[in-house]
């Protein structure tokens, strides 16, 4: 039991932090992280910690550091806070977990972090730290983080009795075969996690109950998808096995690997071993079968077989395994066909970078791998995964959504764009024939450093362009996404444009006459069934879990289609980090199971509708349309008044709601 007199210190610290000004709150956080530190020590101390959690929250002992918004936070940084922050970092990551927990069991509530949110972070903190769970840290981690390691392991030990083990580690399980049947190019945390279930289920097999059976296709997936490897031997044996395999056990090998990268869309270590075992020994043959080639791309990879073979010496090594899956998926496209695509590549494996994207790729991806080699894996990456390309940290979400509309649809010219920013630190493009050259206009932001090669090197050249477009634009009166969208994605970006709001008031205006032309553009059974022939960038209106607004979002409309169930579905690119959302109300984004391709995002078409706020068109003349079902402009209305749109209503628009 706490004696009294630290806990009337605690009490104490907590009230000044509550009545300090917002300059003077750094004053105060020292103490109430000093003594926070402190009654971890004591029996009862995290509970009492748990229990001020909504205090020292809204009191501001987050105020001024990374963890003061918890919507940004990641869940793979937890770990390089324990292992490289000082004893009061530590102390407030903590806090922040205990806040975490007190949000997903609904104690109290945070702007922009519904429960689910705060449970699933969680979630994933665990997974990834589940050596501080069962104290399995090596002497040296030990050493370093001295007494303050007891305090992690308590509280995460805490969290997982609030949570539930086997819980967790089912729904991480499902999490992660979620967040892999989008196939995202970024895979290093979901790796991370695997790793940490093979370790702890290699140490706690008797505490993981059903869950292990989930966790060994994961598992052998990356450390041991074939007969030879399975007993995960090390990458120097399993190479010296290879040598004594004759040409159908070559060929299961082959087959078995590529398997296990299709199925579940990553790539083993042992993969890379094989195939440069395979080059190395004139085995071409086998190596279209290691990469899971259909006619296609076995065709693809004949008529090109010079530049596939180059490639292919350049990224099957380890550091850049999962460029394999691209590569292979990139041949399937038959991109290849292209004709400038062949030479853009030839370019791109010679490309000289300059110094500053050299040092840059260092920051991102450290000093082994040559800074070309990261770079021309993040191109194969984008090239033969569009849709798999997410935005991190980075806030310009239009810069990500650029990148994957070209890769889909432009690609020789996202070689040219990338081939400028690497080798001459700047891009041109330009707006209503005004050039722009990025390296003219200041940076406002730092280069995201969280991101694939590509968006490393490119989106601060994309950012800084897009924001003197909006700056060329600022005094028309209307959206600039107007003008913009269409001179920074492309021709092919439809000239008539929708807005469902007013500028001026940000209040809805003609929403019924918007809705109406959303669905005589893209609803098939309106539109005398014209097909969305280039991705077409649209503008959403983000709400939470519990419909309340959050944000506008850049996204893609790639295709409307029936689903298995009759249900017409808009198929979309979302460029986050995860398109599976709940957007309240019964709105569920959906991933797979609707007819998704890898990496797009479905939903149904009046659900859709009702959370657009801008969209172009391709055509200007709706003359020849249907008339749209007066039940349909009442659901979508109904659905957005109740969400995002329930404080943009004009007066008129409230006594019409009221009547009714």
């Amino acid at each position: 039991m706490e004696q009294p007199p630290l806990l009337d210190k605690v009490e104490h610290a907590l009230t000044q932090l509550e009545r300090a000004r917002p300059f003077n709150k750094a004053r105060y956080q020292t103490a109430m992280l000093e003594l926070s530190s402190r009654l971890l020590d004591k029996e009862g101390g995290i509970e009492t910690l748990y229990h001020l959690a909504p205090r020292f929250d809204m009191a501001g002992v987050f105020a001024g550091t990374d963890w003061d918004n918890p919507t940004i936070l990641v869940p793979n940084l937890v770990r390089t806070t324990f292992e490289h922050g000082e004893k009061h970092t530590i102390t407030l990551e903590l806090l922040s977990e205990l806040r975490l927990l007190a949000l997903s069991r609904q104690v109290y509530s945070h702007p922009g972090v519904p429960a689910e949110q705060a449970r699933h972070f969680l979630t994933q903190v665990l997974a990834l730290n589940l050596n501080q769970v069962f104290g399995t840290l090596d002497e040296s981690q030990r050493i370093r983080l001295g007494k303050t390691a007891e305090h992690v392991r308590r509280v995460f030990r805490f969290l997982l009795d609030n949570i539930g083990f086997e819980d967790i580690l089912t729904s991480l399980i499902d999490e992660i075969w979620r967040i892999l049947s989008q196939r995202p190019i970024q895979v290093e945390s979901v790796k991370s996690m695997i790793t940490q279930i093979a370790i702890t289920a290699s140490q706690e097999s008797n505490r993981l109950g059903d869950a292990s059976l989930g966790a060994d296709r994961l598992v052998s997936a990356l450390f041991g998808p074939t007969q030879h490897c399975q007993d995960d031997p090390g990458l120097e044996v399993y190479a010296s096995r290879l040598s004594a395999m004759d040409k159908n056990a070559l060929q299961q090998e082959a087959y078995g690997f590529a398997r296990a990268m299709r199925d579940v869309g990553l790539v083993s270590d042992y993969h890379t071993v094989l195939i440069r075992w395979l080059l190395d020994h004139d085995r071409d043959a086998l190596v279209s079968d290691a990469l899971g080639l259909s006619s296609t791309g076995l065709d693809v990879m004949r008529s090109y077989q010079q530049l596939v073979r180059r490639l292919l010496d350049e990224l099957v090594r380890p550091e850049t395994a999962q460029s394999i899956y691209s590569l292979a998926m990139m041949l399937e496209s038959g991109i290849l066909y292209s004709p400038p695509i062949a030479p853009a590549l030839w370019r791109q494996l010679d490309l000289p970078l300059s110094d500053y994207c050299c040092e840059l790729l260092r920051m991102g991806f450290g000093q082994d791998d040559p800074p070309q080699r990261r770079l021309l894996a993040g191109t194969i990456a984008i090239l033969g995964q569009p849709l798999g390309i997410g935005q991190g940290n980075n806030p310009t979400c239009q810069s990500a959504r650029a990148i994957s509309m070209w890769a889909y649809n432009d690609p020789d010219y996202l070689l040219h764009l990338i081939a400028r920013a690497a080798r001459y630190d700047s891009i041109t493009m330009h707006f209503e024939g005004q050039a722009i050259g990025s390296a003219n206009i200041p940076m406002a932001n730092h280069p995201p450093l969280d991101t694939d090669p590509v968006s490393m090197v490119l989106v601060p050249h994309l950012d800084r362009i897009y924001h003197e477009m909006g700056r060329l634009c600022a005094d028309r009166q209307d959206d600039p996404h107007r003008w913009i969208n269409p001179e920074f994605h492309g021709w092919w970006v439809g000239r008539e444009f929708f807005l469902a709001v007013d500028i001026a008031t940000g209040k809805l205006k003609d929403y019924d006459a918007f809705v109406t032309r959303f669905y005589r553009s893209y609803h098939p059974l309106y539109n005398g069934n014209q097909p969305i022939i280039h991705p077409q960038p649209a503008g959403l209106a983000v709400t939470d879990s519990s419909a309340n607004f959050v944000g506008w979002h850049a996204i893609s409309l790639i295709r409307v289609a029936l689903d298995q169930d009759g249900v017409m579905r808009i198929y979309f690119f979302n460029p986050n980090n995860d398109s599976g959302q709940n957007w309240g109300n019964g709105v569920h984004v959906s991933t797979q199971g609707y007819g998704e391709r890898y990496g797009e995002a479905s939903i149904p078409f009046t659900q859709m509708a009702s959370r657009i706020y801008i969209f172009h068109d391709i055509s200007d003349d709706a003359a020849y349309h249907e008339n749209v079902a007066i039940s349909d402009l009442e659901d979508v209305k109904q659905m957005a008044c109740e969400s995002w749109a329930r404080e943009r209503l004009d007066d008129q628009e409230l006594a019409a709601q009221a009547s009714s």
